[in-house]
């Protein structure tokens, strides 16, 4: 199973305690994968799907125990798919229950039936946290830290984008809206922001996998910059010890080191002795000792030297 789907099947075992906050995990769930079947007038049943047992085990005991009613569920076998099922709950909605659809965000107007935001499902902080958790249920993944980060939840309603984009905000969280043909994403980019996000629906195991994956691949990214930094000075260094050796060769050649001032000779000699030495290595070979700046200095002396014989 997938990253994604073993935080899914953590949150589907996931049991709110008090009523409001399994109303609004309910509400979520629906939201996301819920379809109104309405026959002459009149809303009939509330239909989810979903192709987890888990997420579907779920909805069923939420409806029970939020509404006391009885749901039932009808597994489906996908033409494509051959080895997957999808699972149907059926909510009926029988005679007037205008608390049950007020509650859910359903509104009815003209005979037709459409969701709507009910600000009354995410009053408290708890309750924000259980409709996240729905969400992500609904219609939502995370991916594996092994590869880039990237979390997101997916919905085909513009303004329940806008709606889940504020709840993201309440946690002091900062999603990115972006639309995919008829779909609106709600995501996050940032590593710290989806380990926030998962504590805040209540992932906690994928929490830590997360965490331990990312500590790694930090200090693996970590190792890979040093060593490649040390490798670029090392080639510098080796750049320039091959090009002051060149220099220095080349005025042997012409002028003579014997003919050079004592401090300049010292230096060219010590170069063509030790030509992997470093600067600050060569400073220390010379009696007396030199610090790094004053060799490059009598360095720099030896290349105009050169450029004038050039």
């Amino acid at each position: 199973m997938s990253f994604s789907g073993d935080a899914k099947e953590e949150l589907a075992r996931v049991m709110p305690r008090r009523r409001c906050c399994q109303l609004a995990e309910l509400a979520a769930l629906i939201r996301m994968d819920g379809l109104l079947q309405v026959g002459r007038g009149r809303l009939i049943a509330i239909l989810v799907t979903t192709d987890s047992a888990s997420v579907a085990r779920k909805v069923f005991r939420l409806v029970k125990s939020v509404f006391r009613l009885q749901a039932r569920i009808v597994v489906r076998r996908k033409r494509r798919l051959k080895k997957s099922n999808d699972y149907v709950i059926i909510l009926p909605v029988r005679g007037e229950r205008p608390d049950l659809l007020k509650d859910l965000g359903i509104k009815a107007e003209n005979g037709n039936f459409f969701f709507v935001a009910n600000e009354d499902l995410v009053k408290r902080q708890c309750c924000r946290r259980a409709y996240l958790r729905g969400a992500f249920l609904g219609g939502g993944s995370v991916n594996s830290p092994e590869g880039t980060y990237h979390f997101e939840i997916i919905t085909d309603d513009e303004s329940h984008a806008e709606k889940l984009c504020d709840l993201f905000q309440r946690f002091k969280l900062a999603p990115k809206v972006s639309r995919r043909r008829t779909w609106f994403i709600v995501y996050l980019k940032e590593s710290d922001q989806i380990v926030k996000m998962l504590s805040i629906i209540g992932a906690h195991t994928a929490l830590l996998d997360f965490e331990n994956v990312r500590i790694v691949k930090e200090m693996r990214n970590q190792v890979n910059r040093l060593v490649n930094c040390e490798t670029a000075n090392l080639t510098k260094t080796v750049n320039a010890a091959v090009r002051q050796v060149e220099m220095i060769k080349l005025i042997a050649r012409t002028r003579g080191l014997t003919k050079l001032p004592q401090p300049l000779r010292d230096v060219a000699e010590l170069r063509l002795q030790y030509p992997e030495a470093s600067l600050k290595e060569l400073g220390e070979m010379l009696s007396p000792p030199v610090g790094k700046s004053g060799v490059n200095h009598r360095i720099r002396k030896l290349e105009h030297m050169a450029e004038e014989i050039r």
